[in-house]
């Protein structure tokens, strides 16, 4: 669901409720160009744990192919 910058300005934020009742993101216009994206923070923590979760398993990989080292949070501070 796209909103106008202007249409925001004039309702205010209490759109967003109406909007993400029945949908998950509304993305914000502006002078014709899409810029930004609101999510419920309930989606947003949703979206970071799957973000951070694909980070965990990247490293992951990366460590079990050799790429990294595995030591203590003292040892990575010893060696900054």
């Amino acid at each position: 669901m796209n909103i106008v910058a202007n249409e925001l300005k004039t309702r205010g934020v209490g759109v967003f409720d109406e909007i993400l009742k029945h949908n998950d993101e509304a993305i914000i216009s502006v002078r014709g160009e899409s810029k930004y994206v609101t999510v419920s923070l309930e989606r947003y923590n949703y979206l970071r744990e799957c973000e951070l979760e694909a980070a965990l398993q990247e490293v992951r990989a990366e460590i079990k192919a050799g790429k990294g080292e595995v030591m203590s949070a003292d040892e990575h501070l010893s060696k900054l």
